[in-house]
């Protein structure tokens, strides 16, 4: 584990964009000293940690604002120390993923990640898309603190943009801040199409068609939740939130 960028006190220096703290949890040392280094010319404050309880600890102690998780972890995975950390305090997640295998981006969207990236990946982008999710979470902050009145209701399904919170026929269903804003675009035009590169680009941020597979997996994750029949795909296009007939 490694703490950069403190002051004689302990305290955080106060360099531009060093407010922002990124915990990168990766066993292999070249990855993690790239990331770190990149995240560092950056401007975050960064501290890494090589194991699964290392990383619980260290986000406990440290409280970060993000996580770099790598899945394939010593000592229990990514996805355990996801659960983890997300049972002590919500912060965003971007998993890493040694496979292309959808399975395991699924499954780290169900526990509360945010993104993931598939190993090799640029450091550009990488800085990219945490510079983004990040973003995204102080907007989904601001939001949260200047909601718009009444609740959406197309069916069964309630949006409650106030409090945050989704409901299928009255129950509950716990989305991830992702997952809520990608709802929340879909709804804003139901029935109409949106293109994966419009959806990157409203909840993401991101205008690079590099990266609509992780709209296909949130969708997919959304689904999962909402029920399949809600979001209808358009092969070759994008998706649409059905809506009930009038």
């Amino acid at each position: 584990m490694e703490q950069t960028h403190t002051s004689h006190n302990g305290t955080a220096a106060t360099t531009p964009g060093a407010q922002r703290r990124v915990l990168v949890v990766e066993d292999d040392a070249t990855i993690v000293d790239a990331i770190a280094t990149r995240l560092r010319a950056e401007g975050f404050l960064v501290q890494t940690a090589g194991d699964g309880p290392s990383a619980v600890d260290t986000a406990e102690a440290w409280q970060p604002d993000l996580l770099i998780l790598d899945i394939m972890l010593p000592g229990f995975d990514g996805l355990e120390v996801c659960r983890r950390v997300q049972a002590q305090r919500p912060v965003p997640v971007m998993m890493l993923t040694a496979r292309d295998d959808e399975t395991d981006m699924l499954v780290g969207l169900g526990v509360g990640a945010d993104d993931y990236m598939t190993k090799p990946f640029s450091m550009r982008e990488l800085a990219a898309r945490v510079h983004v999710l990040l973003r995204r979470m102080e907007r989904a902050a601001l939001a949260a603190s200047t909601p718009r009145s009444g609740i959406l209701r197309l069916g069964e399904l309630e949006i409650d943009h106030a409090q945050r919170r989704v409901r299928v026929r009255s129950e509950d269903v716990h989305l991830t801040p992702t997952e809520f804003d990608l709802l929340v675009c879909l709804a804003n035009t139901p029935r109409a199409v949106l293109s994966r590169e419009q959806l990157l680009a409203e909840v993401w941020d991101w205008a690079d068609a590099s990266g609509t597979r992780t709209v296909d997996s949130h969708i997919k994750a959304l689904r999962r939740k909402i029920g399949a029949e809600r979001i209808r795909t358009v092969h070759g296009v994008g998706y649409a939130l059905e809506t009930p007939t009038p």
